[in-house]
């Protein structure tokens, strides 16, 4: 709507596959010039000059949508922050602009490298000073689920919910926990479980529509 008004809004992401979703999305790192050395600056900023085109950019712009951001570190949207009140010279939080984050904290938090649980917690968002300023809205109705009206992925979905709130027991040895038998199908070798996501691949590798229907995740690369 702010587009169709001839008015400038800007959609970034932390990921370059959640951009790919945004009409005329780019990666946060891309369009904010967000500094690579982040975490070994005290009060980061953006590499942005005001003589700039993207420094007129973010002057003029009303809206920025941030899809992704439990992915980025605190210091990113602190630089923004200080970037964006020079820039526009406006005091106010976002130099006066208005930022919708969007993101789910189930997900990936920021990744630090070699570093602990707690590393990771007090890189989060909610760790910043700007958080107690962000006004929270919660989408409780999952969308896809409820115009399909299918109950197994329901469950599913209900499932993935519970395991991200912590509500599935954990052994209190191991801190593993035991995934209920009608969570997944489970196979007994990587073998079998490559077969069963590409059947057939030696005569269906060249068809791009059989492969874009079809993809294995791996939690870290070591298992790729």
């Amino acid at each position: 709507k702010i587009r169709q008004q001839s008015k400038i809004a800007i959609a970034v992401a932390s990921s370059g596959i959640a951009t790919t979703l945004l009409h005329g999305g780019r990666t946060a790192h891309s369009t904010l010039k967000l500094p690579l050395n982040l975490t070994q600056c005290e009060a980061p900023l953006c590499n942005i000059s005001k003589c700039t085109g993207e420094a007129k950019v973010l002057q003029e712009c009303k809206l920025i949508v941030w899809d992704k951001c439990t992915m980025a570190h605190k210091q990113a949207l602190e630089a923004l922050d200080r970037t964006l009140q020079d820039l526009r010279g406006n005091g106010k939080l976002i130099g006066g602009a208005v930022l919708l984050l969007a993101g789910d904290f189930h997900q990936t938090l920021p990744i630090i490298q070699k570093g602990t649980m707690a590393d990771e917690l007090k890189a989060c968002l909610k760790a910043s000073y700007l958080w107690r300023h962000v006004h929270k809205l919660e989408l409780k109705t999952n969308m896809r689920v409820h115009l399909q009206g299918d109950a197994a992925s329901g469950q599913f979905a209900q499932q993935l919910l519970s395991l991200g709130d912590g509500k599935i027991a954990a052994d209190p040895t191991t801190g593993l926990i035991t995934i209920p038998n009608n969570f997944c199908n489970i196979v007994d070798s990587i073998e079998t479980f490559k077969t069963s996501v590409f059947p057939d691949i030696r005569r269906c590798f060249n068809d791009h529509k059989w492969l874009c229907e079809r993809a294995i995740l791996a939690p870290k690369n070591d298992s790729v």
